[in-house]
């Protein structure tokens, strides 16, 4: 394996951070790295929010649901799809521009996403540790006013960006049997079988936050209800209509 590969399978969340500062000039040169990633079309449909008021970190911290590492991580970046500048530059065009299509808001979740892996992959190589925060969509109507966000803008999910301050161990993941199938999908309850086996173990032995569970147990909160139910409304009063 050469040393990018070996970057991309060390990856840890890191959620304990020394108070070391990330000079602004790397933190730019990241944002460049994410701008670098694959965009529809070249649509580029993202916006990324530095929140460097710390009232305000500690009130996001609170709203994703109490994660303390929200305010005291070096930065804190808040990722959000981003169809405002896109159509409005087409509508200055002469266009007649359509709102609130369905496939806009997936071009735009999707090219954020992309982005802010290229950052997380870029911030890593230079040593630092990283971790997505989806639990600022716990409150995104807070989020958004707090940072605002005009419509045609929703915030997808914030990182945690500065020098790590433990070292965690790096989570297994499924076997890639489970992941790579040859032309059609196929099922194969082996593999995940042999994953809530792996996961058991890992989970009894790690260093921090040790339980008895697996993968597919941990998976009940998330499916045994229904997770978020007010992101459609949501979005729909974000312009995002899903047509």
């Amino acid at each position: 394996m050469n040393d990018v590969i070996k970057l991309l399978q060390s990856h840890r969340s890191i959620r304990k951070f020394t108070d070391q500062e990330v000079p602004h000039g790397l933190l730019l040169e990241l944002i460049k790295a994410g701008q670098a990633a694959a965009t529809s079309s070249h649509v580029q449909a993202y916006t990324v929010i530095n929140v460097k008021n710390a009232a305000n970190r500690e009130k996001i911290a609170e709203l994703a649901g109490g994660q303390g590492y929200v305010a005291r991580s070096a930065v804190f970046l808040v990722f959000c799809a981003d169809m405002k500048r896109p159509t409005e530059a087409s509508k200055r065009t002469g266009a007649n521009v359509e709102r609130g299509m369905t496939e806009q808001l997936l071009v735009a979740t999707v090219d954020t996403a992309l982005m802010a892996q290229n950052v997380a992959i870029a911030a890593e190589s230079e040593g630092l540790g990283i971790c997505y925060i989806g639990g600022i969509r716990n409150n995104p109507q807070a989020i958004s006013e707090l940072l605002q966000l005009p419509d045609h803008v929703y915030p997808v999910f914030g990182m945690c960006l500065g020098y790590p301050a433990h070292e965690p161990e790096v989570k297994p993941r499924l076997p890639v049997e489970a992941i790579l199938k040859e032309d059609t999908y196929c099922e194969d309850t082996d593999h995940v079988d042999a994953f809530d086996s792996t996961m058991k173990a890992y989970y009894q032995s790690r260093s921090t936050g040790n339980k008895v569970s697996d993968w597919s147990h941990n998976l009940t909160p998330l499916f045994d209800s229904k997770l978020r139910p007010h992101m459609r409304d949501f979005l729909v009063k974000r312009g995002f209509e899903m047509k």
